[in-house]
């Protein structure tokens, strides 16, 4: 079966064995490719662990474009990196635009609920589409290698950062506070309080004061755990890490090849 260009599996295989040797040799070198070539997952991990110390860190209300803008870049590349095809591209791309104009509006208008609303909602529809994109990637991959295991863990913290947005949203919009006694929080808090729902860990601090966030926390929680013991061990157990070849002239045994009863004379 001849694979198509938009076919994630075409980049499965090294096409150089004195690259795949190489990489054997020095995994530590191999891991750190990985993590800084831009058609990587190990990149896309790095900008969503960006993306997540951005947010939380820039919390004044005038870094609203700016913080959109790294989540943009960060759903883009997994776009780019996940080989998604092109209708999915178009969807993504539109609704990027249309979160970069409400970022603006709510950063020059002021209308913060309005303009704080749109933003999550958009930014909510575009990590759901990230995280199904990389399925979409690992499925057709032809073994398990190093980036299954980095698009796992991508897939496992946007799931969080999806949900971050949900909560963000429900907050704007209802007119009820979301934690109650707390209030609605900020971003920097539904991305916490995700965090810890997501791999129930479960402080306390901040509880949903009611549905649907209650509902959507306790969905979190069982897609969490549910990805947790299912995707991510089943990845990390068929993961093999690749090892340096035996030589030849020192088998297993300890003898030297020609040592060997096979290769004596008579």
């Amino acid at each position: 079966m001849t694979d198509s260009p938009n076919d994630p599996a075409g980049s499965a295989g090294p096409a150089d064995p004195d690259a795949s040797a190489s990489a054997r040799r020095h995994p530590v070198r191999r891991l750190a490719r990985a993590m800084v070539s831009p058609d990587s997952y190990g990149s896309v991990l790095l900008l969503i662990l960006f993306t997540y110390g951005f947010s939380v860190g820039v919390t004044a209300s005038w870094a609203a474009s700016l913080v959109i803008t790294v989540q943009i870049a960060t759903v883009w590349a997994v776009l780019h990196v996940s080989r998604a095809r092109r209708p999915v591209r178009r969807i993504a791309g539109a609704l990027l635009l249309i979160s970069a104009i409400a970022a603006l509006v709510n950063l020059f208008v002021g209308r913060e609920a309005a303009g704080a609303g749109a933003v999550a909602f958009m930014s909510a529809v575009l990590y759901l589409i990230a995280p199904f994109s990389i399925t979409r990637s690992l499925i057709f991959r032809r073994e398990v290698d190093l980036q299954t295991v980095l698009g796992a863990i991508d897939i496992y913290l946007l799931v969080g950062m999806l949900f971050a947005f949900v909560y963000r949203f429900l907050g704007v919009v209802q007119s009820s506070a979301f934690f109650g006694a707390a209030g609605d929080g900020k971003f920097p808090q539904d991305l916490f309080f995700s965090c810890t729902t997501l791999t129930t860990t479960g402080y306390g601090n901040l509880v949903p004061a009611g549905n649907p966030g209650q509902t959507f926390a306790v969905a979190e929680m069982l897609i969490g755990q549910l990805f947790l013991v299912t995707a991510v061990a089943k990845v990390i157990s068929a993961f093999t890490p690749a090892r340096l070849p035996i030589s030849r002239a020192q088998p297993p045994g300890g003898k030297p090849a020609d040592d060997s009863a096979g290769g004596r004379g008579s």
